[in-house]
């Protein structure tokens, strides 16, 4: 594990880190070929479930960085006294990543998402940063994938799930980091539109998604019981 504390949210431990200095860490680490490792991008429903999963939180537990994604986290730890430095989600942190190692002989792979949601995705961020490097893309993992590797493998399998597949799957992945990034595919490929700017800094994406997505309802219940498992902790 890295050498930074965690600060605990419902017994999930967050990195209260800023974006550079995730960016730094990576970076320096790919560099020194250190053992693989995950990071995942926990938010308010993916703590409720852990809460309810100890296998579940043992995973999140169990990544090298875990980085806050939604404002009711950064709240929450606020209304708790422990105060998380930014919110990274998970579509932002995979952009800046990208950004960042189009600078270097990094390479970087996309798995999951739609048909040809991550093959458009690729194509996207290759045309915003022209110096990144693609390893391979495919929607399914398959077992001809395990001689193809990468320096950062992007898994949009959906939460819960892709994190439970990369913590299984870890060791077989011919990757040094595994992150699993949600939606990012979608938003970054144009599939889903993406909240307006304001709304994002806001704090209100939420909002917007489920204004677009109406399913999402039964997701974004899943705040009020974060709210309620926040309030118990802190008056506990």
């Amino acid at each position: 594990m890295n050498d930074f504390d965690k600060t605990f949210l419902l017994g999930v431990g967050f990195n209260n880190l800023t974006e550079t200095e995730v960016l730094e860490y990576i970076v320096k680490n790919l560099q020194k070929q250190r053992k693989k490792y995950y990071i995942v991008t926990p938010n308010p429903e993916l703590l409720v479930i852990a809460n309810n999963d100890k296998d579940y939180k043992k995973v999140l537990n169990g990544a090298e960085l875990a980085l806050p994604d939604g404002i009711g986290i950064i709240l929450g730890s606020q209304l708790l006294g422990k105060s998380l430095k930014q919110r990274i989600t998970g579509v932002d942190f995979m952009e800046m990543l990208c950004k960042e190692v189009s600078k270097r002989p990094i390479t970087v792979s996309f798995l999951g998402a739609g048909p040809n949601v991550a093959v458009k995705t690729s194509e996207c961020l290759q045309k915003r940063y022209p110096g990144l490097n693609v390893g391979w893309v495919a929607q399914e993992w398959s077992e001809e994938l395990k001689n193809k590797e990468t320096d950062i493998l992007f898994v949009a399998f959906g939460s819960p799930k892709q994190e439970i597949w990369i913590s299984e799957h870890l060791n077989e992945l011919p990757v040094k980091v595994a992150v699993g990034v949600g939606g990012a595919f979608d938003f970054v490929s144009g599939n889903v539109r993406r909240a307006p700017g304001l709304m994002r800094r806001l704090g209100l994406e939420w909002l917007f998604r489920l204004v677009i997505q109406p399913w999402r309802i039964k997701r974004q219940l899943s705040l009020v019981k974060f709210s309620y498992l926040i309030l118990k902790e802190k008056f506990s």
